[in-house]
């Protein structure tokens, strides 16, 4: 059996943590040994004004079990909050080990029907407020050498869900900044994963029938969250979880095909489009540059000249 994983010592902020899934992950790094800053402004999943007290409830849980813990309302699309929310938390604890981007809105509609307002709303709170928590945190992570953070993106992102295009944009943003991130904080031992999660919240408690509510408590994903902020976590690492059920999502490209001048037409890609979409051989890339190598030496291979650059 692994050895067990613990967070003695160590100081999380972990945002949307007064109810649902955020308040599983905070409870959870508490009675695992962490500090905690529980982050919550509390809104409703509209993003209006509703219990602001909920942060200060959970805060008491943790204190009720024997832990540490403060409560910060911090509207993470704000720079100026933010600012505060690390400053504070440097001043109780003298460190930041852990976030967890757990914070977000919802504000559905056909993007027909919706208002650009809404949409930038949703990307604010879920994209720019993941941004402005991770970018207070680098330097004091940097400093440390020594940092995990979360992103919290979801399936309506990574496959698509009708009538969520600015929740959906905002959470395959996460993946993006996540394969960025990843790669910039390894000096430092900075590890950077997304978690795609299926849980019973106040987001999907109207969208799932109550026999699929009661299996997907968020008590069932926070075990996994665990992992992915411990001392030996992955890192670039997209976890889907749900109910118990854990995954990794990758991304791939095809081996693809490489024309000619004379082939390299909209016709020539329409006619290649059975080798162009073939997923034998698939690959994982490690970065934008491999691709870009790839391609060079693909064209290079055609045309008879040799091409070393880029090598893997």
């Amino acid at each position: 059996m692994s050895k067990p994983i613990r967070f003695d010592g160590r100081v999380a902020i972990v945002t949307g943590a007064g109810v649902g899934l955020g308040r599983s992950h905070a409870l959870s790094l508490a009675r695992r040994g962490a500090r905690v800053v529980v982050n919550d402004p509390g809104v409703t999943t509209e993003g209006a004004a509703g219990q602001t007290g909920v942060a200060d409830a959970v805060v008491a849980e943790i204190e009720a079990m024997g832990g540490e813990a403060m409560a910060h309302r911090a509207d993470v699309s704000s720079d100026t909050d933010v600012a505060d929310m690390v400053a504070q938390t440097m001043a109780q604890w003298g460190r930041i080990d852990i976030v967890i981007n757990n914070a977000g809105i919802l504000r559905d509609k056909t993007f027909a029907k919706m208002d650009m307002a809404d949409f930038r709303k949703v990307v604010d709170v879920h994209l720019i407020g993941s941004a402005n928590v991770t970018h207070a945190c680098w330097p004091i992570m940097r400093e440390q050498k020594f940092g995990r953070v979360v992103l919290t993106s979801s399936a309506s992102g990574i496959f698509g869900n009708f009538g969520q295009s600015n929740y959906g944009a905002a959470k395959a943003a996460m993946v993006g900044l996540m394969n960025v991130l990843a790669q910039e904080g390894a000096r430092d031992d900075i590890r950077v994963n997304v978690l795609a999660p299926t849980a019973a919240t106040r987001m999907t408690e109207n969208l799932l029938p109550q026999e699929a509510l009661e299996l997907l408590a968020p008590d069932t994903i926070s075990p996994g969250v665990m992992v992915l902020v411990s001392d030996d976590a992955p890192s670039g690492v997209i976890m889907g979880a749900g109910a118990g059920c854990y995954t990794q999502t990758r991304i791939y490209e095809t081996t693809g095909v490489t024309l000619s001048d004379a082939e390299n037409t909209p016709e020539g890609v329409a006619a290649a489009w059975a080798e162009v979409t073939d997923p034998d051989g698939q690959e994982e890339l490690p970065n934008a540059f491999a691709q870009t190598a790839k391609f060079a030496r693909n064209a290079a291979q055609l045309r008879g000249l040799k091409l070393d650059w880029g090598q893997q």
